[in-house]
């Protein structure tokens, strides 16, 4: 099973790019992030003839997640952190084919000691509590999406630039990682890739994914129950050089030997 994450920053926008992803790709689930549609909008008969089903929660201009499986049922879905009031709709689970998926796009935080710094973190402990019980309910669990946060220096191509007191390399910010690690995940990539310099988002400024001033920051994490079937992983760099491309790449696992 392949499983992919992308922030495909605005589904309105990059369908096409999508379309063409799945037909060369061909992953069997996929999580999306700010997809920015209404649910009203959300293009479900345009994947559904590419072979996809579709579960999302989303709202207008911002925020907005999708589940996408080829050829499986998608299942047992849930819509936003239970207990968690948030009117930001940025998570979404659902089980398929016995594999639990938690799909995240995470709060950015704007900048450290802001307000919105402040809500990331809170909204990170609340999916701690979560992800402790999904856990608890689905050992076969994996969780991707855009987290915000670039988990090691390795992640990021200036250390200096991005470190403890910058937002999405703070200590904070990386400590709530841990945390979320510390339940029995594991970072896919870093199963299969030592290396440094391998991102998955390039800001559109300074033509900055040309010159490779990026940051991995697109995470599929599998659980310890998984962490043997996790056969290869990589970051899919094609699609960000397709015109009115997205700023991030997808992120895949593929589970099974």
């Amino acid at each position: 099973m392949k499983i992919a994450s992308w922030n495909v920053n605005s589904l309105n926008v990059r369908l096409p790019h999508l379309e063409r992803w799945l037909r060369e790709a061909q992953p069997d689930v996929v999580g999306l992030q700010e997809t920015k549609l209404d649910d009203e909008r959300f293009p479900d008969a345009a994947l559904a003839a590419l072979g996809y089903r579709s579960v999302f929660h989303g709202q207008k201009t911002y925020n907005g997640v999708a589940i996408l499986a080829r050829d499986r049922a998608i299942t047992d879905v849930q819509a936003g952190i239970p207990g968690f009031a948030d009117d930001q709709r940025r998570a979404i689970a659902a089980t398929v084919d016995g594999v639990r998926i938690v799909n995240l796009y995470v709060v950015n935080g704007q900048d450290v000691g802001t307000d919105k710094y402040a809500y990331k973190l809170r909204w990170l402990d609340a999916v701690h509590g979560w992800l402790a019980q999904e856990l608890q309910r689905h050992p076969r669990l994996v969780v991707l999406g855009d987290f915000n946060i670039a988990p090691e220096d390795r992640d990021v191509h200036d250390p200096a630039i991005w470190n403890d007191d910058h937002i999405l390399t703070s200590t904070a910010e990386r400590a709530a990682l841990r945390r979320l690690l510390a339940l029995g995940l594991h970072d896919g990539f870093r199963l299969h890739h030592e290396e440094a310099g391998i991102f998955s988002w390039w800001d559109y400024r300074q033509a900055a994914f040309r010159r490779n001033l990026g940051l991995r920051i697109d995470l599929t994490l599998v659980s310890d129950a998984l962490r043997g079937d996790a056969a290869e992983s990589g970051i899919d760099r094609e699609p960000r050089t397709w015109e009115r491309p997205s700023d991030h790449a997808p992120a895949w696992v593929v589970l099974g030997r």
